[in-house]
């Protein structure tokens, strides 16, 4: 026979540390809201971390991970900071997803006055909410994800019009005039997985180890970095697989040695064309990146702030995964808050070498 102890609750909470916890209710830290909930034993009610009332004695003061354990240990929610109603940055987060989906599944662009009604917002109150948390506007929102689905359709499509308009594309017009930054190549090229497409190539040493680079007729399409040059090669015949690979001639040459000359010395700046692929959002990312000078850094949050859209730091990390131009899109100077450094797609240890280079300090 099974007995239950009396007074267990089947479902402890998980522990905490009282320290951080108290930390952040004593700075009425915003950050933890959601997170993390206090309750106050002489006023028998619940608060989020950033509630504005009255500091309360730290022993009278016990801390939940939900809202429903402080509620299950007999707290009320505070009139004021209303923890039991989600915060105004989730709530936008929320209303922002609702339209980034009404904008995925429509079958053609939607207005804006459309969108925001349907959020339960005024347009111009939308505009500014959807820039803040996604990053970029909704009309660029949704010109990006038809792109994407234009990737998707090439490659299933019987013809290249007939992919363009199952795209949400009214017009072949208006998806030809963004074609090239939102492909790299013709839409016939792209569909026939770059056939038709000549692209250079050469592989060289540098300090950090090997080095590719590639490019079409419209720039340099790829930087990468790696021990072995046999695994460079295979990543950008895979990346293009019937595209034309042709080693580089003299010309070329002077274009990798360029790229070298940038790894080497990086104050000397870069200035060859690019041909870089992505969206309206990683664009904007890429080119802040490329304003941070050498021998400084910037956090994800700066570059989120510098691109006009602070609450998308996430996202900022994200389209530095993407870049595929290494040192010429210098995300290695892209760091944590606290100043360590985050991952690098071509080994955290490169990513250090090539800081202590801009910054004229030896590796240790």
């Amino acid at each position: 026979m099974i007995r239950m102890m009396e007074n267990t609750p089947p479902h402890p909470e998980p522990a905490l540390d009282d320290e951080l916890c108290w930390a952040a209710v004593v700075a009425r830290d915003g950050s933890f809201d959601g997170r993390l909930y206090y309750s106050v034993a002489t006023t028998g009610v619940y608060c989020r971390p950033s509630c504005p009332s009255r500091q309360a004695r730290r022993e009278n003061v016990r801390f939940h991970t939900t809202r429903g354990a402080a509620e299950a240990a007999g707290f009320r929610p505070c009139k004021r900071c209303k923890p039991d109603i989600a915060p105004l940055q989730e709530h936008y987060a929320r209303t922002v997803a609702l339209a980034c989906r009404l904008i995925e599944t429509a079958e053609e662009p939607l207005p804006l006055e459309r969108l925001a009604g349907a959020v339960g917002l005024s347009p111009f109150h939308f505009h500014r909410v959807f820039k803040a948390v996604a990053g970029v506007t909704p009309k660029a929102y949704a010109s990006a994800h038809r792109h994407k689905r234009v990737r998707a359709n090439l490659r299933t499509s019987g013809t290249v019009t007939g992919a363009i308009h199952d795209s949400g594309f009214n017009s072949s017009g208006r998806f030809y005039a963004g074609v090239s930054e939102a492909l790299g190549m013709t839409p016939t090229d792209f569909r026939n997985g770059g056939g038709g497409v000549e692209m250079r190539f050469a592989i060289g040493e540098c300090s950090l180890g090997s080095i590719l680079v590639a490019a079409t007729s419209n720039g340099v399409a790829a930087i990468s970095l790696g021990e072995d040059p046999e695994s460079l090669l295979r990543a950008l015949q895979d990346g293009f697989p019937k595209a034309k690979l042709i080693g580089g001639d003299a010309a070329f040459e002077r274009i990798v040695g360029a790229v070298v000359g940038l790894v080497e010395r990086p104050a000397g700046g870069f200035d060859l064309p690019l041909d870089v692929q992505g969206t309206v959002f990683q664009h904007r990312v890429w080119r802040a990146l490329r304003d941070i000078p050498a021998g400084a850094t910037a956090t994800y949050a700066q570059i989120a702030e510098r691109i006009g859209a602070p609450t998308a730091a996430r996202a900022v990390a994200g389209a530095c995964a993407a870049n595929k131009l290494a040192v010429a899109i210098p995300c290695h100077r892209v760091i944590r808050n606290d100043g360590s450094l985050p991952g690098y797609r071509w080994g955290v240890e490169r990513k250090r070498a090539l800081l202590a280079k801009e910054s004229g300090s030896e590796l240790e």
